[in-house]
């Protein structure tokens, strides 16, 4: 069934006189629909709500509320202001979900590169009192719990990915542009090694952290430079023996942003029907 949708920018939060937007896509239809808590990719500093477009409208036709988010970065604020915001949106949607044709237990996230690495540690810690830091008044009882987390090609070890990029620079070029994109970005984001090292999924769950267990979908290309695969493989393995279930799909030949940059494309839309999916399957 294909629904008819909404589209409409909404103010979610206000910082300092300058306000957050989410941008809902709507099907319009008695529901209850699950909602998905959508986070751009662009190293934790670049992008906005609209980056990853081309996959919000089809999951939106196949009834399901998307909710792609704006947040502070870099300069504005550094980690971890924009899981500050993002943990807000995923309670301030739960307060309003009866209004949008939806039910604060339906509410699912996804995150494409760094937006996949915010949804995944997000995911593991909504009860973290760092990133629940702003109050919502109306409603203090809602939590920022989610059903499934799904990621395209996440950045999932910050500090993996900015050693990779910073030895990839050591030995001079040529070596991709990427390295020069986001290293800047990983300092001007985490300040420090450390705090790169506290906010990685893998590593949280090798130190043994309290976490939730989501379920997950994980998407990537083989050929993907940006998010190289041994993170890949750590954090699945540690996912999988803490007893979290991940459904992994590697798309062969298929390099950084795919589902973006060749949208329309046979591996494009698999990956976008694997998402639609996986969303009724997890939310109902």
């Amino acid at each position: 069934m294909s629904y008819e949708i909404k589209v409409e920018d909404v103010e979610y939060i206000r910082h300092a006189g300058t306000p957050q937007l989410a941008r809902l896509y709507r099907p319009q239809g008695a529901g209850p629909f699950p909602i998905v808590v959508e986070l751009h990719g662009g190293a934790w500093c670049r992008s906005d709500r609209l980056g990853d477009k081309v996959m919000h409208e089809p999951l939106a036709k196949s009834g399901v509320i998307v909710a792609a988010l704006d947040w502070r970065q870099p300069p504005v604020a550094p980690y971890p202001a924009s899981f500050q915001d993002i943990h807000y949106a995923i309670r301030w949607l739960k307060a309003r979900a009866a209004e949008l044709r939806s039910r604060p237990d339906m509410v699912g996230s996804m995150g494409n590169s760094s937006g996949g690495h915010q949804a995944m540690l997000l995911g593991m810690r909504p009860f973290d009192s760092r990133y629940g830091a702003l109050p919502l008044a109306a409603t203090p009882a809602v939590d920022a719990t989610v059903r499934c987390v799904i990621m395209t090609s996440p950045v999932i070890d910050p500090l993996g990915r900015y050693r990779y990029a910073k030895e990839l620079k050591a030995k001079g070029q040529p070596y991709p542009a990427l390295v020069d994109e986001v290293l800047p970005c990983h300092d001007a984001y985490w300040g420090t090694e450390d705090a790169m090292a506290e906010g990685a999924p893998a590593q949280a769950l090798e130190r043994g952290e309290k976490v939730q267990l989501p379920p997950v979908l994980y998407l990537q290309g083989t050929e993907d430079q940006a998010h190289p695969r041994p993170h890949l493989d750590r954090f699945v393995a540690a996912y999988r023996k803490a007893g979290g279930v991940v459904d992994l799909e590697l798309f062969d030949g298929e390099g950084q942003g795919f589902i973006m940059r060749k949208a329309g494309s046979p591996p494009s839309n698999r990956a976008i029907d694997m998402i639609i999916e996986f969303v009724h399957k997890q939310i109902r």
